[in-house]
């Protein structure tokens, strides 16, 4: 699981760098652009359903709310301050209009709370989804004795439940928000309003609903429900869940309906993991751009946005240089990710983030079996 957490990643950059970027030349940019017009969307979703996934498959019986939100913390707080800093010095130099509530909310990460735009893409745009992990990580000591208490024989009709609310919450948008005035972005108008958007994409109760879809996924590869789906038909079902996307009426896209398409890979992967399976996503440089994919999804915009603002957003270059310069981001990306997470985020987490024991049991799976008590790595 760990690897393919750097797929996710590089498909938010992708998206990234040809949206904000024109180092693509015409035509084939303007193609690509459609082509992973929501590539970010689809990484992002993927990561939601992963880390209810994750936080509940690396539960354990002795923790307690104070020691789970204390590790959190250690694990994205040093390393949003950072990519904040530096994203705050890119935003002064470029004179961005930025009020007093973008800065504070971006800051304490309560951006995708806002209906605004502005707002919720505030500073640091990338982590508005930061916002929305932060109220997952609130909830979750609440939420995962809650769904753990469902016996395994309600565990799928609770997945169908949840993606039948996920398609509710973008029927609610679809036409119950109003969908005026029409979203414009990179010269591009929607048909849909950023009302419409934020309630889909950006409100973290909404997202909540991939987090929860996660921690189901858990339970049911945990008791042994998960269908005998490999890694590689799983990976073929996510990669055609894509151009479904595509295909999907704007908010359907953009919403965790996409995501869905996502969460048979998250449970073959787990289920190769617990098989020791041979994998390309298991070998050790796949394993270690894993550990460093949130670092790099953090930092990567600014790194892409310093050099827009170098090179003038709109100047344009041939094919071969276009993609050379891409390449040379991707490696700055890449580099900057490395320092961020040896030097940051690694120390940080060897020092504060280590899991202490309660002297009684905090939140657990009643249904967990010794095997799996044992077998649970530290999270």
């Amino acid at each position: 699981m760990t690897g393919l957490r750097f797929v996710a990643a590089l498909l938010v950059f992708t998206a990234h760098i040809l949206w904000f970027t024109r180092l693509v030349p015409d035509g084939i940019g303007t193609a690509l652009k459609l082509t992973f017009s929501l590539a970010g969307p689809y990484g992002v979703g993927f990561f939601f359903v992963l880390s209810g996934f994750v936080l509940t498959w690396t539960a354990r019986p002795d923790d307690t709310a104070r020691s789970f939100w204390r590790r959190r913390l250690v694990k994205i707080g040093p390393i949003h301050l950072v990519t904040f800093g530096l994203a705050a010095l890119l935003v002064t130099s470029m004179a961005r209009p930025t009020s007093m509530v973008d800065w504070l909310a971006s800051l304490t990460l309560q951006q995708a709370w806002f209906p605004s735009l502005h707002t919720s893409l505030a500073v640091n745009e990338v982590s508005w989804s930061l916002s929305c992990e932060f109220f997952f990580y609130l909830a979750f000591p609440a939420l995962l004795p809650a769904l753990c208490r469902m016996h395994d024989k309600q565990l799928w009709p609770a997945v169908a439940a949840v993606i039948v609310l996920i398609a509710g919450a973008f029927l609610v948008a679809r036409f119950l928000v109003p969908d005026q005035p029409p979203l414009t972005l990179f010269s591009v108008t929607a048909p849909v309003s950023f009302s419409q958007v934020w309630f889909v994409y950006f409100f973290p109760p909404v997202r909540a609903l991939e987090f929860a879809l996660g921690i189901l996924l858990a339970r049911i590869v945990r008791a042994g429900m998960w269908p005998r789906i490999g890694l590689l038909p799983a990976f073929a079902m996510a990669t055609v869940g894509y151009p479904l996307a595509l295909c999907e009426p704007y908010l359907a896209g953009r919403s965790g309906l996409a995501s869905v398409c996502t969460a048979p890979l998250i449970a073959a992967a787990a289920v190769a993991d617990r098989r020791n399976s041979p994998s390309v996503f298991r070998r050790p440089t796949m394993v270690f751009l894993g550990e460093i994919s949130f670092a790099f999804y953090m930092v990567h915009l600014t790194v892409i946005m310093t050099a827009a603002h170098i090179i003038g957003p709109t100047r344009t270059f041939s094919l071969t240089t276009g993609a050379f310069l891409v390449l040379v981001l991707l490696a700055v990306s890449l580099g900057c990710s490395v320092i961020l997470y040896r030097y940051v985020e690694t120390p940080l987490m060897r020092r504060f983030g280590r899991h202490r024991p309660a002297s009684h049991g905090g939140a657990r799976c009643e249904h967990d079996s010794a095997e799996d008590a044992a077998r649970r790595p530290q999270a």
